[in-house]
């Protein structure tokens, strides 16, 4: 091969690795929900960009999801009100959903130059669930009426022992007694133990894909203990500026995913055994 063919190559070659290479990088926690969104925003923007899309999806918690897009790694992730005010911006516990969003919203912009976009329609909270013929025989609905009724066998995360919305709270804002310590365990854990009767009452998450699947009651927060955990993806300003669209893009997915859809994409992953790339995919071509 003569050396201007050589050089046609390399040039050739050295295009289509550019073309290749990611525009914006998608990243998220390390949990089933966040490494879903993360796949449909990233798909959302490949179909609507038509742009290379990098994946950094299963980062780790929230501080260090947070330090990554601070520094410039990746270019968004999904993000929960509730957890940016408490954990990030270290700011006490808000019942008002538009307030906690509009104190994240401003603190955000001011320290980091990070946007907070429309909600993407659900509200990821801790939700205290018995099992469905418990609240059916007791007839019960809300947590005032589960604290009036006896002391409860409780299963709980790790977490949620320690957090500032956590267990000590609970029981002093509802006067909830409990029947012994109670069982500490792997989150994946507490829906087992609440089935075979170990527990009586577990602190989940509301959009846990087994709620779809499982009978199983959430007991209303009707004093307004948990802080809202609405999602909403949050991006970096200077990559707002690099792509004028993709503000656009990412927000004609909010409030696309309610509650139930959320739940309902997690069974799919978790109970399912789908990949998040494939429920991504069918959820998106549903999706106008």
């Amino acid at each position: 091969m003569d050396r201007a063919k050589v050089v046609a190559c390399v040039i050739a070659l050295s295009a289509a690795s550019c073309a290749r290479r990611p525009a914006i990088f998608v990243g998220s926690k390390n949990f089933t929900e966040q490494v879903l969104l993360g796949e449909i925003m990233a798909q959302q923007i490949e179909r609507r960009l038509h742009v290379p899309v990098g994946r950094s999806l299963n980062l780790g918690g929230t501080l260090l999801a947070h330090e990554a897009l601070v520094k410039g790694d990746i270019d968004l992730y999904p993000e929960y009100t509730g957890t940016a005010l408490t954990a990030v911006l270290k700011q006490p516990l808000e019942a008002n959903g538009p307030a906690v969003l509009e104190k994240v919203r401003s603190g955000y912009a001011r320290r980091w130059r990070l946007t907070w976009l429309a909600p993407l329609g659900f509200n990821n909270t801790f939700a205290m669930m018995v099992r469905g013929e418990t609240a059916r025989s007791g007839n019960l609905s809300a947590l005032s009426q589960a604290a009036a009724a006896h002391a409860w066998r409780m299963g709980i995360g790790y977490e949620f022992r320690q957090r500032p919305d956590g267990l000590d709270g609970l029981l002093r804002v509802y006067g909830m007694r409990t029947a012994g310590d109670p069982v500490t365990m792997d989150l994946g854990l507490l829906y087992q133990a609440l089935e075979s009767r170990k527990v009586d009452m577990i602190a989940a998450n509301s959009t846990d894909g087994l709620v779809s699947v499982l009978d199983i009651a959430i007991l209303a927060d009707d004093r307004h203990y948990f802080p809202p955990y609405d999602c909403a993806v949050v991006v970096r300003d200077d990559s707002l500026a690099r792509f004028p669209e993709l503000r656009e893009v990412l927000e004609q997915l909010s409030g696309k995913l309610p509650d139930r859809v959320m739940r309902q994409l997690n069974y799919r992953v978790d109970g399912a055994h789908e990949q998040p790339s494939q429920v991504a995919t069918r959820f998106l071509a549903v999706t106008p």
